[in-house]
């Protein structure tokens, strides 16, 4: 009976929304989408496109339109989504009509939308190892809960990637379902630190572009634990031990992200850990200020 309602505490926590995620008065127009996980990652990539990706779709963006995916929380994108085509959300908008996002905002509005319909779900921060051979590519993604009563954790976390399109899929050559993510395509942030804390891989594989390194694996650990406390940050937002500088940590530091690192891997008997080791430490939250934006 005990884990039975420890397994519900969980699921009702990542069944609501969280900062980023709420969608105030926009919530009817999300209750009114399908809570059919194939048909919602449709709707997300008929309203956005990728910041990265735009020119292969033959879209050329201003700076202006770029700037988008400054907008943090996923109620100021649905005002921006609106503002370029006020339709109902499930009707794909044409190409220099969609949000113009990366793979943090299709994960937090697939996250957004499955939490408007009542389903466990959570964006996750870490590294896709599907974008450029020998190299882990700083990536988002979204897990959501499948119940399965007939099994002793009463269901499992699903590997979401709401960015990979068909054009995408074509050209990375994918050949794993995106809507069921095999184990090893993506790298939690945790993941990383401890492969890399291990010497089981090198620090200079993981990051983007040119962005690489110890700061950018310790960045993207402390993102997935503050997304697993739904403070779903900008993956270039760095505050508080994020942006102490991997050569200045100290031992107790170390310490501490060692900890954490384990925890996000601990499965969901960490997740009373994971929220207390997050609200007792002031050196892991985000100034205020960006929490309060729209």
């Amino acid at each position: 009976m005990a884990a039975i309602e420890h397994l519900e505490t969980i699921l009702a926590y990542y069944a609501r929304p969280g900062v980023m995620t709420g969608v105030g008065e926009y919530s009817s127009s999300l209750q009114a989408l399908s809570d059919d996980l194939p048909s919602l990652v449709e709707v997300v990539q008929g309203l956005m496109v990728h910041v990265f990706w735009a020119e292969r779709y033959g879209l050329k963006l201003s700076d202006d339109r770029q700037a988008e995916v400054q907008i943090r929380p996923v109620v100021g994108k649905l005002e921006r989504i609106f503002e370029l085509d006020p339709h109902p959300l499930n009707e794909p908008r044409s190409l220099e009509r969609r949000l113009v996002g990366n793979c943090r905002d299709h994960s937090v509005l697939l996250a957004a939308m499955l939490q408007s319909n009542n389903i466990p779900a959570r964006a996750r921060c870490g590294f896709g190892t599907y974008f450029t051979p020998g190299r882990y590519e700083d990536h988002w993604m979204v897990e959501y809960w499948q119940p399965n009563l007939s099994t002793a954790s009463g269901g499992r976390w699903v590997k979401v990637d709401a960015q990979l399109d068909a054009l995408q899929r074509e050209v990375l050559s994918i050949t794993f379902d995106p809507l069921d993510m095999p184990t090893g395509a993506f790298i939690t942030g945790g993941q990383a630190w401890l492969m890399c804390r291990r010497a089981e891989a090198n620090p200079d594989d993981f990051g983007i572009f040119e962005y690489k390194g110890w700061d950018f694996v310790k960045n993207n650990l402390l993102l997935d634990l503050q997304a697993l406390n739904k403070v779903e940050l900008l993956p270039w937002d760095v505050c508080g031990l994020a942006a102490v500088p991997y050569t200045d940590l100290i031992p107790a530091q170390f310490d501490l992200l060692d900890g954490i690192a384990r925890l996000t891997l601990a499965g969901n008997g960490s997740f009373e850990a994971l929220r207390s080791i997050y609200e007792t430490n002031e050196a892991l939250h985000a100034p205020a200020d960006w929490l309060a934006q729209r």
